[in-house]
């Protein structure tokens, strides 16, 4: 009985899955090839396998580690990695309980959705690719891979500090226990995080787990030349250098800010010998080699340019002359040489108490500079002395502090939180959106994203609107917030705030709110009332797949007969069902995602279709013909016998064979059924 209860639930995945499944990176040339084929019928409506892709890519690049049926022998991969086979257990090694979890979880593939909530949405037509999400962030993240993967150019996140009191996120997806829908009744009232008591044996490992399978499903949201910026305070600023030394390497490392967040004693300090007035901002590159931050531009650099040159440009000057151990003649030979005084005489670089250096220019530039006035003689009691004119920089620019003091504190912060949401809302932890706007000028550009996956009272949408009213640069911002319920009788929920996520999505419409009315009385043109005209966000909310799932479980007692019978009539229904409970808009959402599409598409009709409803679908950097109907029609196929060079997706069960067969035969790889 139990060969016969795997082949069912077999056939129920083909069954199901395989008419609402497109396969992922076919290997497939012809439509006869695939009937060979064996992919996995819940590959469509999940979010990318990170994992498979991960093996396959070792398997490509060493095929002599794995068995002759594919499997990765792990004593040959030890093998490379230790020649000599060294046994000994002594290493560096970061390890906590849960880490093998927490990095299963972060590839594990997501088949939830992400589901448009137009009523919430500020300026939906104005939104760009403005986005915030009500979700749990692990699974919102893994569905992001699937459109934004090395598209996100800075990520910055404000994570729970793990104070003892502060929460941290319950992974709880794997299959087999009780879906995490119905856990936490997300798609209903929200949910309710579990705290972290720093009296649990595992308090460090809890985070640590929390925090790592995180940026492990980020970092490859992350372009080439992205950063990452993660602010955090004394409880685990340790553990997330290390964990981080992990994901991103070590090699990767930025530096680490020292952010003040107060300028006096704290209330409850009294009994410390020390009052923390700084936390810190981890920071991180994708890879190092492509780390775009932009210097600081420091005005006050020109201060130590005291002169001013004819054409009033700053400068100073410079002896000739370096003298000292790190200025022998012998170790720099081409900087020894005479030089003719004004009286005649022959200089070279030798102090009046004997000591021999060396000029710090060759004598090609040193002539090249008296040509420009930018040289010169000076008499001294020892006699002539040359000297260099240095110009000061066009621009003057130095690299950035890691003390950060001039980006507003925790009391700005408070009150530019309140200023916008009233003294009725309180928030005990947010970030200035000064703090927020430095770091998106000092390593983003035009059009970039900037990500946050622990959006909290939604700071980094303010700060990313605040740096684009400043350069016009036109980043977008994707926030991330679980639906987190707020005690009920709190403050907020006397305010009528539910869920964190409210908070988040409110205090960004009220963001928007203030550009606007600020920018009432600006002439029609001006920069800044073409800015505050321009803003919006949508909001998403995270919720079930709108595809039929695999619920089907064979009744022992009955006879394989029976539960083929059985399992008919489970297929047929869910099929029906299907049909009854289409409803196109976000069933294209969920599509377009996990067909790679950002949320930015535009949609433009094709009249060209007069049996289907068909429309063109396009982003920044793809292009496809998508049709939702539930049969494609035989004039719509034979379109594509002559443009075959579009691309199209379609329903799986819009097609009977014959259908499909013309066309994979016409379009091959650029069909896509869903």
């Amino acid at each position: 009985m139990a060969y016969h209860f795997v082949a069912i639930t077999e056939m129920v995945d083909i069954a199901i899955y395989g008419k609402f499944a497109t396969i992922k990176n076919p290997a497939i040339q012809n439509p006869k090839s695939k009937m060979n084929s064996s992919p996995n019928p819940l590959d469509a409506v999940s979010s990318p396998d990170i994992n498979a892709e991960r093996l396959a890519a070792l398997k490509r690049l060493f095929p002599d580690l794995f068995s002759n049926e594919g499997r990765l022998n792990v004593d040959e991969l030890k093998k490379v990695v230790d020649p000599a086979l060294v046994t000994e257990s002594e290493r560096y090694d970061f390890r906590w309980y849960g880490k093998t979890a927490s990095k299963r979880e972060a590839f594990t593939p997501s088949r939830a959705a992400l589901i448009y909530d137009p009523a919430r949405s500020v300026n939906p037509d104005k939104a760009g690719g403005n986005i915030i999400i009500e979700g749990e962030n692990l699974e919102v993240l893994k569905l992001l891979n699937c459109a934004y993967r090395e598209r996100v150019k800075c990520i910055y996140i404000d994570p729970p500090y793990n104070t003892g009191k502060d929460f941290v996120y319950s992974d709880r997806f794997a299959s087999g226990q009780k879906p995490y829908w119905e856990q936490t009744g997300v798609t209903e009232n929200g949910v309710k995080v579990d705290s972290n008591s720093d009296s649990d044996g595992r308090f460090h490992s809890n985070w640590l787990s929390m925090m790592h399978s995180r940026l492990l499903a980020a970092r490859y949201l992350l372009q080439p030349d992205g950063v990452i910026f993660v602010s955090i305070d004394d409880n685990e600023v340790q553990n997330l250098r290390r964990v981080m030394d992990e994901v991103f390497g070590e090699e990767n490392f930025i530096a680490e800010i020292v952010w003040q967040k107060m300028d006096s004693p704290s209330r409850n300090a009294e009994d410390r010998a020390f009052s923390n007035y700084h936390e810190y901002i981890v920071a991180f590159a994708r890879d190092i080699d492509y780390l775009g931050i932009s210097p600081e531009n420091r005005i006050s650099i020109l201060d130590a340019y005291p002169l001013t040159l004819p054409d009033g440009r700053k400068a100073r000057r410079r002896q000739l002359r370096k003298n000292g151990k790190n200025a022998r003649r012998e170790d720099r030979p081409t900087m020894w040489y005479p030089l003719e005084a004004p009286d005649g005489t022959e200089v070279f670089p030798v102090a009046p108490e004997g000591w021999e250096g060396r000029w710090v220019l060759k004598k090609e530039e040193w002539l090249s500079r008296k040509e420009q006035k930018l040289a010169e003689w000076i008499k001294r009691d020892h006699g002539w002395m040359p000297y260099y004119i240095e110009v000061a920089p066009d621009t003057p620019t130095a690299p950035w502090s890691t003390l950060w003091t001039d980006v507003g504190q925790n009391r700005q912060a408070k009150a530019e939180f309140t200023s916008l949401m009233g003294s009725a809302v309180e928030f005990q932890t947010p970030k200035p959106s000064a703090l927020i706007s430095k770091i998106v000028q000092m390593c983003t550009n035009e059009g970039d994203i900037i990500l946050d996956f622990f959006a909290g009272s939604g700071t980094t949408a303010q700060g990313v609107m605040s740096a684009n009213s400043e350069d016009q640069n036109g980043r977008e911002f994707i926030l991330i917030q679980l639906p987190e319920l707020i005690t009920e009788g709190s403050v907020n929920y006397r305010a009528g705030y539910k869920k964190i996520s409210d908070i988040t999505i409110e205090r960004n419409k009220r963001v928007i709110e203030v550009y606007k009315k600020g920018a009432e009385d600006r002439l029609p043109g001006d920069t800044q009332r073409q800015f505050a005209e321009s803003l919006g966000f949508k909001v998403y909310t995270l919720a079930k797949s709108r595809f039929p799932r695999v619920e089907f479980a064979p009744d022992p007692e009955k006879t394989e007969a029976e539960n083929v019978e059985a399992l008919k009539r489970y297929i047929a229904e869910k099929e029906s069902s299907f049909h009854i409970q289409l409803d196109k808009a976000p069933v294209r959402d969920e599509v377009l995602l996990k067909q790679g599409f950002m949320f930015d598409y535009t949609l433009t009709p094709q009249p060209a279709f007069t049996k289907n409803e068909v429309v063109l679908v396009r982003d920044a950097n793809k292009e496809s013909l998508l049709c939702l109907d539930a049969v494609i029609a035989p004039e719509t196929v034979d379109y594509f016998q002559t443009r075959t060079d579009r691309f199209f997706i379609c329903l799986e069960l819009a097609l009977d064979t014959t259908k499909k067969w013309n066309l994979k035969h016409h379009l091959g790889d650029k069909l896509k059924t869903v």
